[in-house]
């Protein structure tokens, strides 16, 4: 417990100290949130769906989380090439803790990120339908940031090029963010894209923030809690086997 504290611990003192990755990684959903917030908000409107900004929110709460956690696995190739991780391997403490504590880190700057871009939506005008979602809602980030922060280690284990990281990591993040119903709803999707969207991880996440924040919902709670739950549970183990494989 102690060895995964300290990672905790490091990664934490990672995401405060680097002021500029706190302040560039807000620039893009809050570029979203403001640009599709009130740019197709009319149109939204016009169309019967209500705010949507009250809509687009939920999703951009998930969309920041999931870039900080899934960004955070370049820390793994950052301590490779800098030998910190081969001290911390060598170390009698099994790699399962260490990459706990690694995936709980990053997790946790993710969970900041996403308190974060919700307390700059409420300023542009959401506004959430009962503040008392407020804690369940916090409870999605955190299951959200852990599943990411897992994937992004798995993909970090397996990858030595600090360059290639973040053109993978976009290759894969931009697809799971447009498919996830974070800025259109999931009602009246082609039979294709409704399989797509089923299939993403992410979509349970968005669904579940959107009616703990707004009491909107398209699976219900139980069902987006089971399916994150699941997938957090697998990719735990993906993960902590990738990383189990590192070689030093």
């Amino acid at each position: 417990m102690r060895t995964m504290y300290i990672i905790w611990l490091r990664q934490l003192k990672r995401y405060f100290r680097s002021k500029s990755r706190m302040i560039g990684s807000l620039g893009f959903p809050i570029l979203i949130l403001l640009a599709l917030g009130y740019g197709l908000g009319p149109v939204y409107q016009k169309a019967g769906g209500g705010n949507y900004i009250d809509f687009l929110a939920p999703g951009i709460v998930a969309m920041a989380i999931l870039f900080m956690a899934m960004f955070s696995g370049i820390e793994v190739i950052y301590d490779r090439q800098f030998g910190f991780l081969k001290e911390t391997l060598v170390a009698p403490v099994s790699r399962l803790k260490i990459m706990l504590g690694r995936t709980l880190g990053g997790a946790t700057t993710a969970l900041f990120q996403g308190i974060l871009i919700f307390i700059i939506a409420v300023l542009v005008g959401f506004r959430p339908a009962h503040w008392a979602g407020i804690p369940l809602a916090l409870v999605f980030m955190i299951i959200i940031g852990i599943l990411f922060t897992a994937i992004g280690t798995a993909i970090a284990s397996r990858m030595e090029d600090m360059q290639a990281f973040p053109i993978i990591m976009n290759f894969v993040m931009m697809p799971l963010f447009f498919l996830s119903g974070a800025i259109f709803p999931l009602e009246g999707l082609s039979p294709v894209m409704k399989v797509i969207t089923e299939i993403n991880p992410l979509t349970y996440g968005v669904d579940a923030l959107r009616q703990a924040l707004t009491g909107a919902v398209h699976f219900g709670l139980a069902t987006d809690f089971i399916v994150l739950g699941a997938f957090t549970v697998v990719f735990l183990v993906f993960g902590a086997y990738m990383f189990s494989k590192i070689e030093i």
